[in-house]
């Protein structure tokens, strides 16, 4: 998904470029959330990895998705992602940015929105992983197998539409509050995976898991019928193969009291012998309405922007008020907010 990388003179920051669309990308029509195709988190995460590679960086410490890209049914997006230069304590800061390719041109320049922002660390050197002996043995010892045959239409059913290069899963089990699976690319993808560090639609796949587990929680997969999960932030992601096609997948409970709050797991993939492909700290997820989906592939930002604010009315003292009937009241609107991307 991206193409050249250069360093930019003068400063250390690398900066990465690439394009999108459903037309050179087809596959990514099969990922689709309240009706709407969106980029899959786990894109973000191989575009991340991918630029830790170039940055000489091996591990992904965190990574907050903060907009979502809707992919539009015609026309390409145009992608950046920025690594700046190593701080003190050698991490790198990164950003992922998108505008639409026709913005280009736009006489008045239309502005790039920024998806994703985190934090690189590592010098490119991290020792190889050692065998995961819980996934080196199949099915796990002690598990419970979870009929998976019509789990794509249950889901599908709670908004999060799945074509087949994404219906991944191929048997699951269960094993306490672990999920464990086996997950494959499907063939025309799967000739594919070498071009990339780990295949979004594979990776997407293994997350998986976390929406089985949900099934027969009460609630269902998500909070209410106008919205769905979606991967928030990644934290500790080390890619240790590239090109697999089959892995196997033990989905865990991050065990502290605020992850149980939202749902935090940490996502181990390996190969069919145990070895390690990717491992995930934590993924943390958060609803998305349809609402917001709707308003970014409309291109309207203006939902997104409101929402790092928020209004907060405080009364103002008497004496600073201009004179006035007694019994009124003067009241003083701040607006205050947070930007997270620089």
């Amino acid at each position: 998904m991206l193409g050249a990388a250069v360093e930019v003179a003068g400063n250390g920051q690398l900066l990465l470029t690439g394009r999108i669309s459903l037309r050179s990308h087809p596959w990514l029509t099969n990922h689709a959330a309240l009706g709407t195709v969106l980029l899959p988190g786990a894109a973000f995460t191989e575009l991340a990895l991918r630029a830790a590679e170039s940055a000489r960086c091996d591990r992904l410490e965190e990574l907050t998705l903060e907009a979502p890209l809707v992919l539009p049914a015609d026309g390409a997006v145009q992608l950046q992602v920025t690594v700046a230069a190593r701080d003190d304590d050698g991490r790198r800061d990164i950003e992922i940015h998108s505008r639409p390719e026709a913005a280009e041109a736009d006489d008045d320049g239309a502005p790039w929105t920024c998806h994703a922002s985190g934090t690189l660390t590592g010098l490119g050197t991290a020792a190889p992983a050692a065998v995961e002996p819980t996934l080196g043995v199949w099915p796990p010892a002690g598990g419970v197998r979870v009929d998976v045959q019509d789990f794509y239409e249950r889901v599908g059913d709670a908004g999060y539409e799945y074509g087949p290069a994404f219906r991944g899963v191929r048997s699951a089990w269960r094993v306490g509050e672990e999920v464990f699976a086996e997950v494959a690319l499907p063939e025309e993808q799967a000739r594919d995976a070498g071009r990339f560090g780990l295949h979004p639609a594979l990776l997407d796949a293994a997350l998986h898991p976390v929406l089985l587990a949900r099934l027969d929680q009460p609630g269902g997969t998500s909070e209410d019928d106008a919205s769905v999960s979606l991967p928030f932030v990644w934290s500790g992601v080390t890619l240790h193969a590239v090109g697999a096609t089959v892995v196997r997948v033990r989905v865990s409970p991050v065990p502290s009291a605020s992850a149980a709050a939202d749902g935090t797991v940490a996502v181990t993939v390996a190969d069919t012998t145990g070895t390690p492909v990717a491992t995930v700290d934590a993924l943390s997820l958060r609803p998305v309405s349809a609402e917001r989906l709707r308003s970014a592939g409309s291109g309207n930002d203006v939902e997104l922007r409101n929402a790092l604010f928020r209004t907060e009315w405080k009364a103002l003292p008497a004496d600073t008020l201009p004179a006035r009937p007694a019994d009124t009241i003067a009241w003083a609107l701040e607006i205050t907010g947070t930007v997270g991307c620089r």
